[in-house]
């Protein structure tokens, strides 16, 4: 999403939480496509790195006018064997985190009476799945925060959707053991590409998506249907 964004124009802060070197690789690619891109190694469970590292982007570039909260985890079990650590890491990360950014990145928008907020939920947050209750919560209410959030800063001009992804070819899918069992619940009979995802997140941000906002768009190959 970093890079594809880049190439429609847009300067990059990317926020992540342990890969230096991962991040760095991205910036550097970045800037080969002409924009500015800096890297922010930060936490988003953490209420005030967040709140420090939104104060550092508004810095150096001088405003926010997209927000993608993709920051996500999994600690995948059974409800019954499930941890309150892995409950609440989880939902630490994948719903607290996207709540951080917004509320940090609000003053912004509302100042500027414009912005987008892309939030990439899942279709489990839709649907639910086995030996995931807390992906599949924090999911969910990332649908409930985006609609919410939508109602409050609309009258602001500022818009917020949600994405909700089935599976897609990361390396988190590249271990899958069972990966034909996988294929048959999708009526396209593939997984979906990051450069998909991509290529939706940039529609939303774009002025062609200023008429919409509090939606969630699947993009599972009819997995939910």
């Amino acid at each position: 999403m970093a890079l594809r964004f880049a190439e429609a124009g847009a300067n990059i802060a990317l926020v992540y939480a342990s890969n230096d070197e991962a991040a760095q690789s991205v910036c550097e690619a970045g800037k080969l496509k002409g924009v500015r891109a800096e890297a922010y190694r930060c936490n988003v469970a953490d209420f005030e790195k967040t709140k420090e590292t939104v104060k550092r982007i508004i810095q150096d570039f001088g405003g926010v006018d997209i927000l993608v909260n993709n920051a996500g985890i999994t600690r995948d079990g059974l409800i019954y064997s499930m941890s309150e650590e892995a409950y609440d890491a989880v939902m630490d990360t994948n719903l607290k985190g996207a709540f951080h950014m917004i509320k940090h990145c609000c003053p912004q928008f509302i100042k500027k009476k414009a912005g987008k907020i892309i939030n990439i939920s899942s279709v489990a947050g839709i649907m639910g799945n086995a030996g995931q209750a807390n992906y599949a919560a924090s999911k969910a209410g990332l649908i409930g925060l985006t609609k919410s959030v939508a109602r409050e800063l609309s009258g602001r001009g500022v818009c917020c959707n949600a994405i909700a992804p089935g599976f897609i070819e990361t390396e988190m899918t590249e271990g899958f053991s069972s990966k034909e069992e996988v294929l048959r619940m999708i009526p396209l009979g593939r997984m979906g590409k990051a450069e998909e995802v991509a290529e939706l997140a940039l529609f939303l941000a774009s002025d062609k998506a200023d008429y919409i906002t509090g939606e969630v768009i699947r993009l599972d190959g009819g997995m939910a249907i």
